[in-house]
């Protein structure tokens, strides 16, 4: 699916309508569009919090409107080393039964759940991105 950044709420619903499982792990360059997305399919699904890259802090919380926590978003790049994500706890945050988002979910090959939903980000251009799930 080729979109440019106007386009972001569809192809969050395409995301989200064929989403194997709760757990979305996204693979692209810096600057791809990984956050950007994020953002779009917090919003999709109802989330009443800004989205932000959780770089420095590895992990963001994200919630509905009712207060109960829709997704914890993760952002590996800054791991030295795989295991650090169970430093984290995040066999305990797969546990839980809400959405997962992770970026840069090549640091921890180990740890990601077998019915992961992954999505390739492309840059085509400065406007254009390709999106391919699998």
């Amino acid at each position: 699916m080729v979109y440019k950044l106007e386009e972001i709420e569809a192809v969050a619903q395409s995301v989200l309508d064929n989403a194997k499982s709760k757990v979305v792990c996204f693979y692209g360059p810096m600057g791809a569009g990984k956050t950007t997305l994020t953002k779009a399919l917090v919003k999709e699904l109802g989330g009443s919090d800004e989205v932000s890259s959780p770089t420095f802090g590895i992990v963001n919380e994200y919630h509905l409107k009712s207060g109960e926590v829709l997704a914890y978003h993760f952002d590996f790049y800054r791991l030295n080393d795989e295991t650090e994500a169970l430093d984290l706890g995040f066999e305990d945050y797969l546990s839980q039964g809400v959405w997962i988002f992770i970026e840069w979910p090549e640091r921890i090959p180990s740890f990601l759940p077998d019915k992961a939903t992954n999505v390739h980000i492309k840059i085509l251009d400065e406007v254009m991105r390709q999106v391919v799930l699998s």
